[in-house]
């Protein structure tokens, strides 16, 4: 022992200890200051026996071997934390260390590395808390009601409840290591909680995290979160009174006050003042960065010497500062790639290193009377969140989903576990089945509440609203949304040539959309609801323009203001439950692509081009995409307010077929307003017109020409095509001719005008075949796509034939008007014939 003391001494050895490695049990470990950094096999060093080498390597085969089993595993739904996990358990003692052998892992994975490893690790947990701190949102509790309160509640107390009954049972039948004993309550603790962070993170991977479950989801995970800190506190405070003294639990309890308080009165607004120096839409300073950081880990520090987890006060920070930009997002995206990406994948593998699912079965009775408490626990998890679910008047399947939601578990479960092994509450045994139950929970929760909650099924049972099945006198009700300022004025332009009267009222409804960042929380309010995270500036300047439009049309227009806040993968659910509440007759949403006022390209979102496809899809009423190409918008609002002014032009281009059809009842609510000229061009197959035959879409034809043509202002004609070339020939004639076109969106793939025509080399084929051309036209003309609302929202595709609803009403309208046209009207239709090539 001498010799090894003074080869210690030799090498610089500063300490020796105790310490548990991935792949053996304890031993000494002697440190070795100077050996840091490897000077290279050219001088006859061994990379694997220097600190920094040994590091990289680790964190290198964490990183390749979680994102490997993750794109394996997407498509069952997983998540990285279960993908990150497994990565730790296949290099650990369970696969990789019997394989290969010990003695080749121990010089990847050598004892001396651990601290180094496990410092970096926790350095990333500590920060990612941090981040999801930022990220939550704590004022949504004022909104969490007394519903998400007793689910919450019941979901948090009823694992306690069957953890102890089953222990007390079992203690009554068969003798119990003392070991089980001590970690009961760590067990019941881990299943009663249900993390907001963990949960929503779940709701945005599966993007319901805005549907009716997400939110109350949400709301839920938060009352659990406050048990559970709550109950943390209370329980530190009493074991302390217990072990020490009532003065030390005082003590203790005084000093996570002070703590508590410095953050909000003291360090939250010296952050606050100090981004106040960074001008509206720069970046943050790099030294205000750092100093935010340095008052991060400081408050880690406090929480360690005071008794709590360093994670704790880094957390705790994170929930003072305000969520959403400019502070918010600015510490997100300077943080969330390097701490998420890298560093946290090793504090996850971590868990899984010290996992040998081998002996988890070893042991007598343990194991099984192990597994037993932590299954009934996940049971009184789910029964307790089910049960008050249906209490609260949830139907039973939405209940169901709500349990399996609470019940999933991820990073927050994972670091106490890891917590409580370092500290000898759990042993070897425990470890391993609480992490084999936390996979096999979270790897069934997440595919079966996919299958289970489609928040676009709700759409369906609820009847058909469109444009032609309505009523004229009855009050039109349109859902128009805004992503930004340059939305509103084509849209105004819109809602002004749809011709608002006394006797035609319109219902405006304006959501406004806006990404959810630096935040976890969806938001769906009213524009009078304060939103401490959005550009007010911009919000402020939406309502304004559409107040004006209001007072403008007194007595005609109703407007109401609505904001949402969400991500951009499931921001339809937004839009598409507000069409529903309201019950909304068509839903206009802008383009993704812009033109500026020359014709040029200027911007494109692929983000809203999602949106508005997934709106297409799953409306439960009819959607126009608004494609707006740089008109002047002052003066088209001119043209539709003064009389003196140039008249407004509008064409509806008709193929045939329910969007026509249903662009044609919104053109012939705009063929009434006065300054409004509205030409309908229909196209029709030479053999068709020869034939004249007759069917419902002529008849809304003749109506349209009875009401409309006859008036002087509005016009008719038909284009005699002979396939899909002479139909393209066509439109281009008509570049000059209007200020806004209308299509519908769908056109029969058979037809005889579309031959030759196909979506394969479209661009845009959410908007059809027609659609896409137009918005692909160098025109100055706008056009807005129309697309009634299908049978069965989501099944629509382009190469579905929709059927014809129409009303009985406009059934015999059209019957109506159709005699009167042959009883010798005057009326001469403006016939336009296409010379075609022979």
């Amino acid at each position: 022992m001498a010799s090894q003391d003074d080869l210690i001494m030799k090498r610089g050895a500063v300490s020796t200890g105790m310490v548990t490695g991935p792949f053996s049990k304890e031993e000494i470990v002697c440190a070795y200051p100077h050996m840091v950094s490897s000077n290279g096999v050219w001088f006859g060093d061994d990379p694997f026996d220097f600190a920094a080498p040994v590091f990289l390597v680790q964190i290198t085969i964490f990183f390749l071997t979680s994102r490997f089993i993750f794109v394996l595993l997407k498509p069952l739904r997983q998540s990285i934390i279960t993908a990150q996990v497994l990565a730790g358990v296949i290099i650990g003692p369970t696969i990789l260390g019997r394989v290969i052998g010990s003695d080749t892992m121990t010089k990847v994975f050598p004892l001396s590395s651990k601290v180094v490893l496990q410092t970096a690790a926790n350095i990333g947990f500590i920060l990612h808390l941090f981040v999801l701190g930022v990220q939550m949102d704590t004022r949504i509790l004022r909104k969490a009601g007394g519903a998400a309160a007793l689910i919450g509640s019941a979901g948090f107390v009823m694992p306690y409840v069957l953890a102890g009954l089953t222990y007390f049972v079992i203690s009554h039948m068969i003798p119990i290591d003392a070991n089980i004993t001590t970690s009961l309550p760590f067990i019941a603790a881990v299943n009663s909680i249900s993390s907001f962070p963990v949960i929503t993170t779940l709701l945005i991977d599966l993007q319901i995290l805005n549907s009716e479950i997400g939110r109350l989801a949400t709301y839920t995970a938060m009352v659990s979160d406050l048990c559970s800190w709550v109950t943390a506190v209370s329980v530190t405070a009493i074991g302390l009174a217990i072990r020490r003294s009532k003065w030390t639990s005082l003590w203790a309890l005084c000093w996570v006050t002070v703590f508590l308080i410095a953050i909000v009165f003291v360090f939250r607004p010296f952050i606050i003042w100090l981004t106040k120096f960074t001008p509206e839409g720069r970046p943050m300073k790099e030294t205000h960065f750092v100093v935010i950081l340095a008052v991060v880990l400081g408050c880690a520090l406090f929480a360690e010497v005071i008794g709590q987890h360093a994670a704790f006060g880094a957390f705790m920070m994170g929930i003072a500062l305000p969520d959403g930009p400019p502070l918010g997002s600015s510490l997100i995206e300077k943080l969330d790639t390097i701490v998420t990406g890298l560093l946290l994948p090793v504090f996850i593998a971590i868990c899984g290193l010290q996992t040998d699912l081998m002996s988890a079965g070893v042991g007598g009775n343990s194991p099984v009377i192990i597994e037993a408490i932590i299954v009934m626990g996940c049971v009184g998890k789910f029964g307790g969140t089910l049960l008050s679910a249906l209490y609260c008047g949830l139907p039973f399947m939405e209940a169901v989903t709500l349990a399996l939601i609470m019940c999933s578990k991820g990073i927050v479960e994972v670091a106490w576990y890891i917590m409580w092994k370092d500290s000898n509450i759990l042993d070897d045994q425990t470890f391993s089945l609480l992490i084999i139950t936390m996979l096999l929970v979270s790897g069934l929760v997440r595919p079966m509440v996919a299958f289970l909650y489609d928040p676009t099924r709700r759409y369906t049972a609820y009847g058909r609203r469109t444009i032609l099945e309505s009523s004229d006198t009855v009050q039109l009700r349109i859902l128009v949304c805004i992503h930004q300022e340059d939305n509103v004025p084509m849209i105004l332009n819109l809602l002004e040539a749809s011709n608002s009267t006394r006797f035609t009222p319109i219902s405006v409804f304006v959501l406004h959309l806006m990404e959810l960042t630096a935040s976890t929380s969806a938001i769906l309010v009213p524009h009078h609801h304060h939103l401490h995270n959005s550009p007010s500036n911009a919000s402020d300047h939406v309502v304004g323009a559409f107040n004006q439009f209001e007072q403008h049309h007194h007595g005609s227009v109703v407007v109401q203001h609505f904001t949402a806040v969400s991500p951009y993968a499931s921001m339809h659910n937004d839009i598409c439950s507000l069409a529903l509440d309201k019950r909304t007759t068509i839903v206009i949403v802008p383009f993704h692509k812009q033109w500026a006022i020359d014709g040029r390209l200027g911007s494109s979102a692929p983000s809203l081009r999602t949106v508005n496809h997934n709106v297409i899809n799953m409306a439960p009423c009819s959607v126009g995409v608004l494609i707006e190409r740089g008109i002047n918008a002052r003066a088209i609002r001119s043209a539709l307010t003064t009389p003196s002014s140039s008249a407004y032009r509008i064409g509806l281009l008709f193929f045939g077929g329910a969007d026509d059809l249903e662009a044609l009842a919104y053109s012939r609510r705009m063929a009434q307003h006065p300054h409004v000229n509205l030409t309908v061009v229909r196209f029709i197959h030479e053999r068709h017109f020869y034939e004249k035959e007759k069917n419902l879409e002529d008849d809304l034809i003749h109506e349209f020409i009875s009401n409309a043509v006859i008036k002087g202002k509005n016009q008719y004609r038909e284009e005699i095509v002979e396939d899909g070339v002479e139909t393209t020939q066509a439109i281009h004639a008509m570049e000059d001719d209007f200020d806004l076109v209308m299509v519908g969106r769908y056109h029969a793939p058979d037809s005889q005008l579309m031959l030759g025509l196909t979506t394969e080399w479209s661009d845009c084929p959410e908007l059809g075949v027609i659609g896409d051309m137009l918005a692909n036209l160098e025109t100055r003309f706008s056009v807005l796509v129309v697309q009634q609302q299908p049978q069965e929202p989501g099944h629509r595709s382009l190469e579905t034939i929709p059927s014809l609803p129409v009303s009985n009403r406009s059934k015999s309208v059209a019957s109506k008007m159709t005699s009167e046209f042959s009883d010798g009207e005057d009326f001469t239709p403006i016939y336009s014939r296409f010379e075609h090539r022979k």
